[in-house]
């Protein structure tokens, strides 16, 4: 019987790995087809992988916890039932695992930036210090500060760090015969297009801290969504020049027409509805008009997104962040949008949300205002290249322009900004846009039915 690859599923357009939370099977098991093999999870979502044979589980790949690259093979099945086993759990020598470059079938749409470091001066060279992806991934894993790694002699060509000299350092380590590190290291930027298109460089913006605390103080460890938010945080600044612009909002009609319509809404379609798929429905009819606010860059290349998707940041209960995706939002009425919101932010909430469900945004919406915040700054979700804020409405005392003249009224206000990635979105339309978004919903019929 033929042994068929388990691959590690596509899970996003900007997902480019996944940790293996657990495996569900065991080597020698019998497998049914679409059985679920083992659970793994993303900065994103946390998903179930099955089988796609039927057979017997001839081979695990990688163990429970480690991090697996998109489109590698996690696990080989042999077809059939009555095929024995011929190797089980890969095996490692204690004092020394395994590291293999995974084996990738497929091309990944998009390539977090690439980061660089500049060598220090106490290394008495100017030149830059690239370092392989397998030799980032081991340093990673082992937990190699940057600041360490700069200090390795590498034996590869032109001084490179090489698998052997990271795993020989790692082997010093552990016995203690290492050199001392400084605790703080400035490390400067250097230009992006300098890096040549084959290498990973690494890169910090800021000084570098190693294990030195003083003081009354608390250490929690992160989770690992929360170090996989903070990776793509990083990922975003390094890859798009963020600028944010501002608009102030009169949402009263908006306001009024909600507390007007919500009770007989909620008794005819089951559903409460909320502000954010009246945002999302503004946020469609002005992408509408400014098409480039939903693409994405690929080298020189615009991609402009004709399904409009819209990402909403959604807040967990542990404090972290995911954003569930409403799929061609444009295609749905108000109605529509508001069952699509309450669905994803429920299912959101209670872990049941599925890779699908946060694939393919083309454009993100947060609401900062449910948590207080009146205005923000957000970060772009790579590879778009925008992303809207709506802060806390609140009622300020606003001239206004009547037929009689001007006069001081109690309105319900509210700041939305936009950032938006300046390689290709200039000043000029990233704020026309979110113009056209604060007309949209300054402009809100108030006697609109249900």
């Amino acid at each position: 019987m033929a042994l068929v690859d388990l691959i590690m599923p596509k899970l996003g357009e900007s997902i480019m790995e996944a940790t293996i939370l657990k495996w569900h099977k065991k080597p020698g098991d019998t497998i049914k087809e679409d059985e679920t093999v083992l659970d793994i999870a993303t900065d994103k979502v946390d998903s179930e992988v099955p089988s796609t044979t039927a057979g017997v589980l001839e081979q695990i790949l990688f163990s429970e916890n480690d991090v697996v690259p998109i489109g590698a093979v996690i696990a080989k099945i042999r077809a059939g039932t009555d095929s024995a086993v011929t190797q089980s759990q890969p095996t490692a020598p204690a004092s020394q695992p395994e590291y293999e470059e995974a084996k990738l079938i497929e091309e990944v749409p998009y390539q977090p930036s690439q980061f660089i470091v500049q060598p220090s001066a106490a290394a008495g060279k100017t030149a830059l210090k690239f370092y392989s992806p397998l030799v980032l991934n081991i340093a990673q894993q082992e937990g190699i500060t940057m600041v360490e790694l700069e200090k390795i002699e590498g034996t590869g060509q032109d001084g490179r760090v090489s698998k052997k000299d990271i795993l020989a350092y790692v082997s010093a380590k552990a016995s203690g015969n290492y050199p001392a590190v400084t605790v703080y290291q400035k490390k400067e930027v250097i230009a992006e297009n300098e890096i040549p298109n084959n290498e990973v460089a690494v890169s910090s913006t800021a000084q570098v801290m190693t294990g030195s605390y003083t003081g009354n103080i608390e250490i929690i460890e992160m989770d690992r969504m929360r170090k996989l938010i903070a990776k793509h945080m990083v990922d975003s600044k390094n890859t798009s020049a963020h600028v944010t612009s501002f608009a102030e909002c009169d949402v009263t009609n908006l306001v009024l027409w909600r507390e007007k319509i919500k009770k007989d809404f909620e008794k005819r379609e089951g559903e409460k509805i909320t502000y954010t798929p009246l945002f999302i429905e503004a946020i469609v009819k002005s992408i509408k008009k400014y098409p480039l606010l939903s693409s994405s860059i690929d080298g020189d290349k615009v991609i402009i997104k004709k399904d409009l998707n819209i990402g909403m940041a959604t807040a967990l209960p542990n404090g972290n962040l995911i954003v569930p995706v409403i799929k061609n939002a444009d295609q749905l009425n108000l109605t529509g949008l508001t069952k699509q919101v309450n669905n994803l932010a429920n299912a959101a909430r209670t872990g049941k949300l599925k890779p699908d469900d946060t694939n393919g945004g083309t454009f993100t919406l947060t609401n900062i205002g449910s948590f207080g915040s009146i205005m923000g700054t957000p970060i772009i979700n790579q590879p778009q290249v925008a992303i809207m804020a709506v802060g806390a409405i609140k009622k300020r005392a606003m001239v206004i322009e009547t037929p009689q003249g001007d006069s001081i009224a109690i309105r319900h206000m509210m700041y939305i900004s936009l950032s938006y990635d300046h390689r290709i979105i200039d000043g000029a339309l990233g704020s026309t846009f979110l113009n056209a978004v604060s007309k949209e919903l300054e402009n809100f019929d108030g006697n609109r039915s249900i």
